[in-house]
Formats: structure tokens, C-alpha cells, sequence
């Protein structure tokens, strides 16, 4: 048993800070950096030397909030003024990756936005690039660090759960997509820019599936592409139930919203509520729960936890780059090698979903 994957705990998801972190080159001033970027860094006092965007009206109005020494509109200006230990923490869409890494230094280090690619082909164009130029790069795959997410991996590398035997992710809540205009013209919705969070913390703790099945699908009175998933993974001959299901189309009121991600082992089980799903933006009550055999006449516990999702999973994301950097961890777990493994599993998802499954044999 102590051989499975999710008793290993690598060092890079205990959370610890770095013992003196680099200066921040952030390229894009979206929604994104100003409501989880920035407000990470500055509770985990990280310097952030400077922010670049295309608009720069946006770029200076976030200078001049959290007090960054310089803005610009151009990564050139950018890069050529920034500190020679810098990490550019590129927040753009996936269409623009390639561009700004081909302006970065040779060997640089770089924290790339999720996801790796909207289409598999980008993402291999982005590792070529990573790997011509020698980048230290990671992807900014920030569930990964959640706090309560924290908890219930040292809880399950610890044993105290038992062997994992069922995995499940469920969401169904009433999405607001039209915070984000730019998802609304994707071809690829819903597993690319929600899934692709779940997918990727099932393989940090599990490791790579061997086979997926999906079906994905639109709103029949909406013109943006897929919001609705059922993702099965299969590992091999282990007898492991994994599935993620979304619904981001529940518009129904809160009684029966969920938001969940649950492990169940051979002694016991630990089960977190994601609450910044629910009523998001604003976010409802995270909570992380765990029920054991031995203490089963009590049902389920509170674990304590200090934290969320925002913005705290993005000190973890950033950190744990600027710790591989400084040497004191081995590896780093979200390079861009690793998740474009999830990127290949996001595009067998869609796959599987384009084959529309196997057809019952009615005439037999």
C-alpha cells in the first residue's frame, strides 16, 4: 500500500514559503491578477518589481494600488528592465504564451497562467519553446495549493485514510461566465478554463490515468460552448472510482448547490467544500471534514485550515517555483512538463466526448 502514489508527499505542497523570494514580473493586468495575483503576493510579501499589460491604463491602475515600482504596455520594456533573478508570471490567455516566452531571457524563470493550450498542438508549441530556451517554467495550476487542499493531502499521504478507492469532484452551481467575455468565444469551454483544475489535482495525487471517458456539452439556450462535464478516469487494473462532474448551468437557488472534492479510503474519508464556487464571486463557507472507521460513532469532523482557493492557492503556486529556484526542493511538481500531462488528458476528454461513447447493440 505505502507504495501508491497518494502516500508520497512532495515537499513543494507543504506550503512553505521560500527563504527569500525573487522579484515578480507580472505580463497582464486582467481580472485575474488584480483579484488573486496581487492580493497573493502582497499577503505573502513577494516584490513585484513590475506589471506590464496592452492597456496600460489597466497596468497603472494596479502599479499604483499595490504600490509596483514600474508599468508598461510593451514585454520588451518589460523584460529589458527587469531584475536578472526575476520570475515572469505570465497572466495571458494560452494564444499568447508563445510570443512573450520568445521575448523572455534564455533560462529565465516563468509561472504560465493555465491552461497549457487551448488545443493539445499549443501546448506542444509552448514546451518546444520551454525547452529551446532552457526556462525554468511552471503553470500556475493554483488548486494544487489550496490550503484545505494542503490538509487533506498530508492527511492521506499520513495514512489516516487508508488506501484511496473513490475520488470524486462534483460541481453544480450557476457559473457567471460573463465576468470573463474572452471565455465566450472559446470553441472549448468548460473542461479547458474549470475541469483542467480538477484533472490536474487528481493526477498530483494519483498520477496519469490510463484511459478517459467524457461527455461534455452546451446550454441548448446559450451560444458559449461546453458548461456541463462527466469526466471518468480508469487506472489500469486499480480498483479506483475517479470522476469529476460539472454543472455550471444550475440556476436554481442554493438549496441544492454543490461544490465538492471527496477521497474516500479503505478507513475513512476527507471531503472539502470548495466555497468560492458557490455564489461566485462572492463565495460561500470553505469547509474541510473527515470521518475515520476507528471514530465513525462520530461522524464527520472539522479539520482546522487557515486560507481558500483566493488568493491563497497563488502564494503556494509562485512559491513553490521560487523554492525549486532556490534549491530547497528537488523538483518542481507544476513544471510545464508535468501539466502538459494534464493537457493531454483535457484533450482525451474531449476526444472521448467527440465519439459520443459506444452505441448499444439493440438489433442483437
Amino acid at each position: 500500500m505505502t507504495g501508491l502514489p497518494e502516500f508520497s508527499l512532495h515537499p513543494g505542497y507543504t506550503l512553505t514559503p521560500p527563504t527569500t523570494a525573487r522579484p515578480i514580473v507580472i505580463v497582464g493586468a486582467g481580472g485575474i491578477v488584480r483579484d488573486a495575483h496581487l492580493p497573493a503576493y502582497s499577503k505573502a510579501g513577494f516584490p513585484v518589481a513590475s506589471i506590464t499589460d496592452l492597456q496600460l491604463d489597466r497596468a497603472q491602475a494596479l502599479k499604483d494600488k499595490y504600490g509596483i515600482p514600474e508599468a508598461y504596455d510593451d514585454v520588451a520594456a518589460a523584460v529589458a528592465a527587469a531584475p536578472d533573478n526575476a520570475v515572469y508570471d505570465v497572466a495571458l490567455p494560452p494564444e499568447a504564451h508563445v510570443d512573450v516566452l520568445e521575448q523572455l531571457p534564455d533560462g529565465a524563470a516563468v509561472l504560465l497562467q493555465k491552461p497549457l493550450g487551448n488545443q493539445l498542438a499549443e501546448g506542444i508549441r509552448t514546451r518546444e519553446v520551454c525547452r529551446r530556451k532552457g526556462l525554468v517554467a511552471a503553470v500556475n495550476t493554483q488548486l494544487r495549493f489550496a490550503p484545505y487542499v494542503a490538509v487533506a493531502r498530508k492527511l492521506i499521504a499520513d495514512g489516516i485514510i487508508g488506501e484511496l478507492y473513490d475520488f470524486e469532484v462534483r460541481v453544480s452551481v450557476r457559473t457567471p461566465w460573463e465576468m470573463f467575455p474572452y471565455v465566450l468565444e472559446l470553441d472549448r469551454l468548460e473542461i479547458n478554463m474549470h475541469s483542467v483544475h480538477y484533472l490536474d489535482l487528481i493526477r498530483s495525487f494519483l498520477g496519469d490515468p490510463t484511459g478517459v471517458s467524457a461527455v461534455t456539452v452546451r446550454h441548448p439556450e446559450k451560444t458559449h460552448a461546453n458548461s456541463r462535464s462527466d469526466i471518468a478516469l480508469t487506472y489500469g487494473d486499480r480498483p479506483v472510482r475517479v470522476v469529476v462532474s460539472t454543472n455550471h448551468d444550475h440556476h436554481f437557488g442554493e438549496r441544492y448547490e454543490e461544490s465538492y472534492i471527496k477521497w474516500e479510503g479503505t478507513k475513512g474519508a476527507v471531503r472539502v467544500q470548495l466555497g468560492l464556487l458557490l455564489d461566485y464571486p462572492r463565495g460561500g463557507e470553505d469547509r474541510l471534514e473527515l470521518v475515520t472507521d476507528d471514530r465513525l460513532e462520530e461522524g464527520w469532523r472539522p479539520v482546522p485550515f487557515e486560507g481558500s482557493w483566493f488568493p491563497d492557492a497563488f502564494i503556494g503556486s509562485m512559491g513553490v517555483v521560487q523554492r525549486y529556484l532556490e534549491g530547497s526542493i528537488p523538483s518542481l511538481p507544476t513544471s510545464v512538463e508535468d501539466v502538459f500531462r494534464t493537457m493531454a488528458v483535457v484533450e482525451a476528454a474531449y476526444t472521448s466526448a467527440a465519439n459520443g461513447g459506444e452505441p448499444p447493440h439493440y438489433d442483437a
